[in-house]
């Protein structure tokens, strides 16, 4: 009894006179059981994320990935995108993004014309749920086919269904009534949005938006655009027709929301409630706006550029960051405005010039 009194009595003495000797060991001890028994209880998950940060970690902020399947993460770093003049040369990805009622085959063809590298574009449409639009998807589909299967395909396709209503009828008559115009354009906002947002990736540069109705442009539509390297630019709208009077096919202006704003647009706006809106192209609703479509020289410069307040979605491209930065299609009266011309509105609000290309033509369908 004496002896292990004395040892116990020389083992305190030993741990006051010197604790690391006692405390060393011991620590060590549950810093080794530690490691294991939370390396094996983390290991009965399926995937397991460790920060790695040890003294031989070359990047601290780096992650042990265990048990992880191939490309289960991807990195973007969003800082190295480009978004230049020489797109096509940089190897700059472009979204083409179409809402589509009906198909015509017209613009499909002229879409596969355009000469920019197709594995460097992705499509995005969205239909509505409404007979026409499941006529249209079928002959979508169809043409998507036939597309993908030969040379010169696109690198991704999407198609979007609307959540959201749309006007029954889509005859031209039908859908550019005034009366129904803010129901419209709100509709076409709604699917706007659904498609950019839902289409849009970490990759993508440039967004252009392309009319379902636009059945003839420049093959280079989309170099021709970018070279200007604005954050939107618009091209000018117009309609082949045959002139009942010469019975000669003549051209004349069919988009009228591309405009630069005026004293009297500002008037009328001012004098509207909350929730109204001003549409333009109306002779029930004279701004007096200069419409780009009137700007229209055909011995003028291509290049022209016009500086705008208002867009159509005829042809439009968008540097991508611009939705990135927040830009959207209003579904609601913004500042009296809706759905594209509400969309430039937003996008100058950002910061963001826009403008178009007075003698830059592209054709619509003419029904």
């Amino acid at each position: 009894m004496a002896n292990l009194s004395y040892t116990k009595n020389q083992l305190v003495r030993q741990i006051r006179r010197k604790p690391l000797t006692i405390l060393g060991p011991i620590t060590l001890i549950l810093i080794i059981y530690l490691f294991f028994f939370s390396s094996s209880s983390s290991s009965k998950s399926k995937y397991s994320y460790t920060k790695k940060n040890g003294w031989f970690s070359k990047n601290k902020d780096s992650l042990i990935l265990q048990n992880l399947p191939k490309n289960h993460i991807s990195h973007y770093d969003l800082n190295k995108l480009t978004v230049t003049p020489d797109a096509l040369v940089n190897k700059e990805e472009v979204l083409i993004l179409t809402p589509m009622s009906k198909f015509v085959p017209e613009y499909w063809a002229n879409l596969n014309k355009l000469s920019y590298d197709h594995n460097l574009i992705t499509l995005g449409f969205i239909l509505p749920r409404t007979k026409e639009g499941d006529h249209a998807l079928k002959s979508l589909e169809s043409a998507i086919k036939k597309t993908q299967s030969n040379q010169g395909k696109f690198k991704k396709i999407t198609i979007l269904r609307q959540d959201s209503n749309s006007l029954e009828s889509q005859l031209e008559k039908d859908r550019h009534a005034l009366k129904v115009q803010k129901e419209r354009r709100s509709m076409m906002a709604l699917a706007r949005n659904s498609l950019v947002f839902s289409t849009m990736s970490p990759a993508t540069s440039w967004v252009l938006w392309l009319d379902a109705d636009i059945i003839e442009s420049p093959q280079t539509l989309l170099q021709d655009l970018m070279a200007h390297d604005k954050p939107v630019i618009s091209a000018n709208v117009y309609q082949r027709y045959v002139d009942d009077k010469t019975k000669q096919e003549s051209i004349r202006p069919y988009d009228f929301n591309n405009w630069v704003e005026s004293e009297e647009g500002l008037k009328i706006a001012a004098g509207l409630k909350d929730d109204e809106i001003v549409v333009e192209g109306y002779a029930e609703m004279a701004t007096y706006r200069p419409l780009m479509a009137h700007y229209y020289d055909a011995n003028g410069d291509v290049s022209t550029e016009m500086a705008l307040d208002g867009v159509g979605g005829g042809a439009v491209l968008v540097k991508a960051d611009v939705h990135r930065d927040g830009a959207m299609f209003p579904s609601f009266p913004f500042y009296h405005l809706i759905e594209t011309e509400g969309f430039a509105k937003m996008a100058k609000r950002l910061g963001y010039d826009v403008f178009g290309l007075p003698n830059y033509l592209v054709y619509h369908f003419n029904e």
